[in-house]
């Protein structure tokens, strides 16, 4: 049950978070095939670089494209890093995901939730009183499956 601005009963909300679990539940916001996967892709990448690099000593060197290449090989290494060590926690707070910056979200500014459960990332979309969309990455099946509940609890009344 919900109220006229959409926002949970309070005992809905006690019950979604005794249904979520012990809280704090915290885990990998990406899973971890597509933690190794960007691993991968990025050795490939970077072996592919140097050997091209090796291979064409004798052609004009392009300073400018090579300052591209190494700015965004450079570019993705910070973002395989990133999802490596992000981390998503849900307490009676609210949900929290270290990334670039905090995406922080407290519950009781959460108007509307979504789970989108795409190939490469299951995520929970929050919709918050201010209307700033919140993306926030379950990579475990227990950040997954209470994605599931709190999506069904924060849904469009």
């Amino acid at each position: 049950m919900t109220t006229t601005d959409t926002s949970p009963i309070p005992e809905d909300h006690a019950a979604l978070l005794r249904a979520i679990g012990p809280l704090p539940l915290s885990g990998q916001a990406w899973p971890d095939w597509v933690r190794i996967l960007a691993w991968v892709i990025l050795a490939v990448l970077g072996v592919q670089v140097v050997t091209t690099a090796i291979r064409a000593p004798s052609q004009p060197f392009d300073t400018l494209l090579a300052v591209v290449v190494v700015l965004c090989f450079l570019g993705l290494l910070f973002v395989s890093w990133h999802m490596q060590t992000s981390i998503t926690t849900i307490d009676d707070r609210g949900l929290r995901q270290t990334w670039f910056t905090r995406r922080e979200v407290a519950w009781e500014n959460v108007r509307y939730a979504r789970f989108v459960p795409m190939l490469f990332s299951k995520r929970l979309v929050i919709f918050t009183h201010r209307g700033r969309p919140v993306i926030i990455q379950g990579g475990t099946r227990e950040l997954r499956t209470a994605f599931v509940k709190i999506a069904q609890l924060y849904r469009r009344g």
